[in-house]
């Protein structure tokens, strides 16, 4: 009953701050960045919130905490300490600089302008188009699971419950409205992560003795053919940590800071969040070595381990209620700033980068707006479709989005921040060989190892765009001129 309380409160306030955030929206500047005005603490949470969602809690943590017990949480350790602390020093001050230098709202407009080429914009809306539009799917898929053990509410209804609440809150208020959830979401997930790891440690005794008792068992329920090697722990690492710095829904949050300043105490704020989160999440996969036992574990009708189901029966087991309603808003939280980050970006791939016009013919007004709302609900859609029937060839585009967006975007962005003599030529080269590596080595290497060849697709690219760069025509340097105005420092490729 606690639960289903708190989910009526939760959403309520959703709604409201939806209908609050489309009265601050007037503009697409306002819909899709927040007018650049986003404070320390809200940019923080917004970034938080996007990094970690339900895929972490339901599909990450339950899958490398069984597979890997304690060493999981090098992966958490990645992810705050680069995946957070880097991408903001390293990425933000000159991120937010060059893109209003450019006026580019977008990744495939910051790329257009910045290299000087108009076709590299559609390239790269049409990357973040089919790649993230399945990513966001795979984020209501593990939603409808927690909802399904939890409530007991049937997976296709815990879908479409999730589908309109969200989209109503995006639709109305876009980044604004997201950016204010992130906020109150980001404080549901801090709290309840550390509530839930003091309720499970108590269980075995303290933190200390539960850490040692994971150890002991997990030496005895994995055998050592079974456990990963150095080389694929470090591959999730790498892709989890370093794969966001070139996401263009994670990047996105730097263009919309207020000013500079921000960016020091939202670097502080994401870091100490990241790693309370991701502590928390792969503590309590790597927990399931107390909980459960080889023959215990979730398994499926086939005898599989039931990755996505382990946490869910952990927590459900374990729990007192109230928590257990807590840890609930904590993933819908993490799922919905995900999920809402990923279709905004998506629909601005269409809207903002392949729209020709945003000047309606018929009456002369901008009509950017209507159609970035009209596209985030389409998109909404067609998430809760590919994630209520599951296609075979969209299940794959998920498996293949993080290394296919960040092996795509990451160089061509990063070396455009820092590398004056970075050319056209090297940006198209850097985005087409991460893409394409991505796709050969998913399959070449199946889906077992896709971080490895995620991790490959990021970083082959950071040496095809400086060795492209070299043999290719300079750019121009009045177009250098206003893409590091107030710039002082950049690097040779």
């Amino acid at each position: 009953m606690a639960g289903i309380i708190f989910l009526a409160v939760f959403l309520c306030v959703m709604t409201g701050i939806g209908i609050w955030g489309m009265k601050k929206t007037k503009t697409l500047g306002d819909f899709f960045l927040g007018g650049r005005s986003m404070g320390p603490w809200v940019s923080a949470a917004a970034y938080g919130t996007s990094y970690f969602s339900a895929v972490l809690f339901i599909g990450f943590a339950g899958t490398q905490g069984w597979q890997f017990g304690l060493s999981a949480l090098w992966i958490a350790l990645g992810n705050g300490i680069i995946g957070a602390l880097g991408a903001w020093l390293v990425l933000g001050r000159r991120t937010r600089r060059m893109t209003q230098n450019l006026d580019a709202m977008t990744m495939p407009e910051f790329l257009q302008e910045r290299y000087e080429a108009k076709h590299l914009k559609p390239v790269a809306a049409s990357v973040i188009f089919f790649f993230l539009l399945p990513y966001s799917a795979s984020v209501f898929k593990g939603l409808g699971h927690l909802f399904e053990a939890v409530f007991h509410i049937p997976y296709d209804t815990a879908l479409l419950i999730m589908i309109a609440f969200t989209g109503v809150y995006l639709i109305l208020g876009g980044y604004f409205a997201i950016a204010v959830t992130d906020f109150i979401q980001g404080i549901i997930m801090f709290f309840g992560a550390a509530a839930m790891i003091g309720v499970l440690s108590s269980r075995g005794g303290g933190l200390f003795e539960m850490l040692a008792k994971v150890r002991e068992n997990y030496l005895l329920h994995i055998p050592e053919a079974g456990r990963p090697t150095a080389l694929t722990v470090l591959s999730l690492v790498f892709m989890t940590s370093f794969g966001t710095w070139g996401l263009p829904q994670m990047t996105q949050k730097f263009y919309a800071v207020k000013n500079e300043q921000v960016i020091s105490k939202a670097a502080l704020v994401t870091t100490i969040f990241a790693l309370v989160i991701g502590f928390s999440a792969y503590l309590t996969g790597a927990f399931s070595h107390f909980f459960f036992t080889p023959e215990s574990v979730p398994r499926s009708e086939g005898g599989a381990v039931f990755y996505d189901r382990i946490v869910p029966a952990l927590l459900t087991s374990q729990l007192p209620e109230p928590l257990m309603a807590l840890i609930l808003l904590l993933v819908l939280s993490a799922s919905m700033s995900t999920l809402s980050s990923l279709v905004l970006v998506s629909s601005s791939s269409v809207a903002i980068d392949l729209y020709p016009s945003r000047i309606s013919a018929k009456t002369g007004k901008d009509i950017s707006v209507a159609m970035m709302r009209f596209l985030s609900a389409v998109f909404v859609i067609i998430s809760y479709l590919i994630s209520r029937f599951q296609f075979s060839f969209i299940v794959t585009l998920m498996s293949l989005s993080w290394g296919a967006v960040s092996g795509a975007f990451a160089a061509p962005y990063i070396y455009g921040l820092y590398g004056k003599n970075t050319t056209k030529a090297g940006a198209y080269a850097g985005l087409l060989s991460g893409l394409s590596l991505e796709i050969i080595l998913f399959f070449a290497l199946g889906p077992a190892k896709s971080p490895l060849a995620a991790s490959f697709a990021i970083a082959v690219p950071f040496a095809a765009v400086p060795l492209v760069s070299r043999f290719s025509k300079a750019p121009s340097p009045m177009l250098l001129d206003k893409a590091f105005a107030g710039i002082s420092i950049a690097i040779k490729p």
